[in-house]
C-alpha cells in the first residue's frame, strides 16, 4: 500500500513538473521543474529497485546538466519576448507531430506482450546476495564492455567537434605563445642598473 501511494505521488508528481517545463513563460521555472521532474523519475527507479540508475539521474542530470541549463539561462542576455514573436505559426506542426508520437505509444501499448522466452533472458546474479549495482557493474564491465568503450569514444568526439566547431578566432586578442616564453632568455627582458645612492636612475 505504501509503494502504491510513493509511486502514484512520484508518477503525479513527474507528469505535473513535465507539463511546467513546457508551459511556464519564465525559462528559468522551467528548468527548476525540469529538476523536479528529474529527482521524481529517481525515485520511481528507486521503487523498482534500480538505486544506481536513481543515483546516475540526480548526479548527472540533476547535478550537472539542469545546473547548467539554470546558469546559461540566467547568464545569457535573451529577450525571450522576441523568441515567442511568431510561435504560434508552429502550433499545428507541433499538435500533428506530438499526435503521431501519441498514435505510436498507444499502439505499442495495446499491442504489447511479453515473449515466451523474456523471463530466461533476464540477468538475474548466481549469487542472490549480489546487490543491484555490483551485478549491472559486472555485466556491464564484462559483456559490454567494448560497446561501453566504444560510446565513451564517441562522447570524446562530439566533444571535441563541439569545441572545433564554436571555437573563433578573434583578431586583436592577444594569446599566449608557449614557445617564445619558454625561449625567452633573461638579457633580453631584464636590464640592471648601477644605482648611486642618493641619486637615482
Amino acid at each position: 500500500m505504501i509503494s502504491a501511494i510513493a509511486f502514484y505521488l512520484f508518477a503525479l508528481m513527474t507528469v505535473f513538473a513535465a507539463i511546467m517545463v513546457i508551459t511556464a513563460k519564465n525559462p528559468v521555472h522551467s528548468v527548476l521543474f525540469l529538476i523536479l521532474a528529474f529527482f521524481n523519475a529517481a525515485g520511481l527507479f528507486v521503487l523498482l529497485g534500480a538505486e544506481f540508475v536513481a543515483m546516475i539521474l540526480v548526479i548527472v542530470y540533476v547535478g550537472a546538466v539542469a545546473v547548467l541549463f539554470l546558469f546559461v539561462v540566467m547568464m545569457l542576455d535573451i529577450s525571450f519576448s522576441e523568441l515567442r514573436q511568431g510561435a504560434l505559426q508552429y502550433v499545428p506542426i507541433g499538435l500533428v507531430v506530438g499526435g503521431i508520437l501519441l498514435a505510436e505509444l498507444i499502439f505499442i501499448f495495446v499491442g504489447w506482450h511479453i515473449a515466451p522466452s523474456a523471463m530466461d533472458n533476464r540477468i538475474t546474479p548466481m549469487d542472490q546476495t549480489v546487490q543491484n549495482t555490483e551485478a549491472l557493474g559486472r555485466v556491464l564491465y564484462t559483456d559490454y564492455i567494448f560497446a561501453f568503450q566504444v560510446s565513451g569514444l564517441i562522447l570524446l568526439v562530439a566533444m571535441i567537434g563541439a569545441i572545433v566547431l564554436t571555437h573563433r578566432r578573434r583578431p586583436g586578442v592577444r594569446r599566449q605563445k608557449i614557445a617564445d616564453q619558454n625561449a625567452r632568455r633573461p638579457q633580453d627582458v631584464l636590464d640592471i642598473q648601477k644605482v648611486t645612492p642618493g641619486k637615482g636612475i
